[in-house]
């Protein structure tokens, strides 16, 4: 391994590579698979060796402890191997079927008209995207279905933002400031004590919320314990805000970019879920992930020792042109559905079909209301994660919003997505 590669992989986690990481991440690619000397993390780049590592069962996601993260993680769906993650995924997805999700449907065009209407309220000719309409929405939905009431989510939106850190790579000597690790920890009370009362006040009084069915989730006498039933809630709830916020972020920000794509996304709004998916793909929300090997194996001519650390970076494989025609290419007719913006195997995503319609809701919205919006490009900026990748900024001038462009929920439809 050269010097050139191990600065090149301690350039992801540099500031200064966080609007444009892809011509680094085609380099580490096409020199993975590697050992990383600095830290012996095994870095994983090609389309065929991630979904490879992603599916062995010589691979495991149970890195508590291991000192991959920049912060200790607690036991979750993201971080328990079989047969703790097949029990708690058998159970928490009873939740988050897709008859389930799609009941939410509705809602979600509601909540789009809502937060558009104040934003065509406001009388402004720009907008920051992220704070009023990409952040908001995700928060609201995810809160809304697992029950937790609107005068409470900002104070979740503030606690999801700290949660994220702990999903970071460890990728570069040095440790995250008091502050940050101060942030996290005061996250996670918050979140325990908030849901402890909520749980209770649930099992007392059940309501056709995601909660309730995650209490009532059963199979053969089995349920998941007040522990369990905390951390699921903390993980759907920062997992359905962050990724799905950046999603929507990045789905923009691509639009934008590509003027004949947007263009082509307001003649064409059934191409809203294919454009998701190309957004997953070109620019994915979840850029890298990481595993740790439970026994020796062999990932093409690189040998991996067990209890060695992997960094799978997805944004590079998804843009593998072993894979993809033309890869660095923004096509929304693409409708190429090889990526792994869910990532893939065991761990795939829960909260992958919600994302998508919520994505899918929310890039239409975009392209159907604005009238010639435009990016500030000097607004762009992106938030500090590594692992999940998003702007923190992203402001848009444009001359309207036509609201009756947007499909309207009915009083009915609407009740009954959030009553049940």
């Amino acid at each position: 391994m050269t010097t050139t590669l191990t600065t090149g992989l301690t350039r992801l986690a540099d500031p200064a590579t966080r609007a444009h990481p892809y011509p680094l991440l085609r380099e580490l690619r096409e020199a993975s698979p590697f050992t990383d000397p600095a830290s012996g993390i095994v870095v994983v780049g090609r389309r065929a060796d991630c979904e490879t590592v992603l599916r062995s069962p010589r691979v495991g996601s149970n890195r508590l402890g291991a000192g991959i993260t920049k912060v200790p993680q607690q036991p979750n769906l993201m971080n328990l191997d079989a047969p703790d993650h097949t029990r708690l995924r058998r159970l928490a997805g009873k939740a988050f079927k897709p008859r389930v999700v799609e009941r939410w449907r509705p809602r979600v065009r509601a909540i789009v008209r809502e937060l558009l209407t104040d934003v065509a309220a406001s009388g402004a000719d720009g907008v920051d995207m992220v704070s009023a309409f990409a952040y908001p929405l995700p928060v609201r939905v995810i809160c809304e279905m697992l029950g937790v009431p609107r005068e409470d989510h900002p104070v979740f939106e503030k606690w999801a933002h700290s949660i994220a850190y702990t999903v970071d790579p460890q990728l570069v000597p040095g440790e995250l400031t008091t502050e940050v690790e101060r942030n996290v920890e005061e996250a996670r009370a918050g979140f325990v004590g908030y849901f402890s009362r909520l749980i209770a006040e649930r099992k007392r009084e059940p309501r056709a919320d995601v909660l309730s069915e995650l209490i009532a989730a059963e199979e053969g006498g089995d349920q998941l314990d007040e522990r369990e039933l905390i951390l699921t809630c903390v993980l759907l709830l920062v997992a359905g805000h962050e990724t799905t916020a950046n999603l929507i972020l990045n789905g923009v920000l691509g639009l934008l970019r590509h003027p004949d794509q947007l263009r082509l996304l307001r003649e064409r709004p059934e191409l809203a879920e294919v454009a998701v998916e190309e957004v997953l793909r070109h620019d994915a929300p979840v850029q890298m992930v990481t595993r740790i090997a439970r026994e020796p194996f062999t990932l093409g001519d690189h040998e991996v020792a067990a209890g060695q650390p992997l960094l799978l970076l997805l944004a590079a494989a998804n843009r593998d042109p072993r894979q993809h025609h033309d890869p660095d290419r923004f096509d929304i007719t693409r409708g190429d559905p090889g990526h792994l913006g869910f990532a893939a195997g065991p761990h795939f995503c829960l909260g992958s079909v919600l994302a998508r319609m919520e994505g899918a809701i929310a890039l239409d919205a975009f392209a159907q209301a604005f009238v010639e919006p435009e990016l500030d490009e000097a607004s762009l900026h992106y938030r500090p994660h590594v692992a999940v990748r998003g702007p923190d900024h992203l402001r848009i001038t444009f001359q309207g919003i036509r609201l009756g462009s947007l499909p309207a929920a009915g009083p009915a439809e609407e009740s009954e997505a959030a009553h049940g």
